[in-house]
């Protein structure tokens, strides 16, 4: 409702209360008016579309055009600043800092700064990490479908190797795609079959006889890791046990 509006002065002049209502008003405004600025620059015609683009409540877009930066949670002015086309430090730097120089205290805004785009780093770092983890994740259950596989082909591959006129060496070429998988998500083998390497009882597996470490043992099915996590160790005989 709009009150009585009290007549100008002998000086053609408002009272001074009115004065610093107005001037409060005015200052209210400022935000407001500079959020407008960034939404016509991003083609956003109204507050309701700036929340519905940024995936954020109407309520956190007030809370932006009444510069309460400091009850806003990061994830939400990070949301704000990508449906604005600004960065986070731009975003701030249009707001962050108005409450306080108000009072004259530009250096407790730049601090304020600091410490959002210090928290805006360490949870990208966090979104970061975990988009790894459930990465590797999914690469592990899809390494248990492929254990049969992981365990058997090597073996094939070498025994067609050794007789190219078996009927199976034309299938070899056709399990390339699926070893460029592996090299893409760093999945190496365990020497190779057939290969005469020194015994780790770490990395391989007797199948028959004894060996202590060091010893030469002989690749009969291959092992693989997974970066740094071993998933199967190799299969191996002493060298001096007979061949298969």
């Amino acid at each position: 409702m709009v009150g009585h509006i009290p007549p100008l002065n002998d000086n053609g002049m408002w009272p001074i209360w009115l004065n610093c209502f107005v001037s409060i008003d005015l200052l209210m405004d400022v935000p407001t008016e500079r959020l407008r600025q960034l939404m016509i620059a991003a083609e956003i015609p109204s507050f309701r579309a700036l929340a519905q683009r940024a995936g954020v409540s109407d309520w956190a877009v007030k809370q932006l055009r009444r510069d309460r930066l400091h009850q806003m949670r990061v994830e939400t002015l990070h949301k704000l600043a990508t449906a604005l086309q600004v960065s986070l430090p731009v975003l701030l730097s249009h707001f962050g800092a108005m409450e306080l120089e108000a009072k004259g205290a530009d250096t407790r805004a730049s601090d304020r700064i600091a410490v959002l785009e210090t928290e805006y780093q360490r949870l990208q770092t966090q979104l970061e990490q975990q988009e790894t983890l459930l990465q590797q994740r999914w690469q592990r259950e899809a390494l248990t479908v492929l254990e049969s596989w992981l365990l058997q082909w090597p073996t094939v591959v070498y025994a067609v190797t050794q007789n190219p006129d078996l009927p199976a060496s034309r299938l070899v070429p056709l399990m390339q795609p699926v070893q460029i998988l592996l090299e893409v998500w760093k999945v190496e083998a365990i020497a190779a079959v057939g290969a005469e390497v020194p015994y780790d009882p770490q990395r391989h597996q007797l199948m028959n006889g004894t060996a202590t470490t060091g010893d030469l043992v002989k690749v009969r099915y291959v092992g693989w890791c997974h970066g740094e996590t071993l998933l199967h160790r190799a299969k191996v005989s002493p060298v001096s046990a007979p061949h298969l």
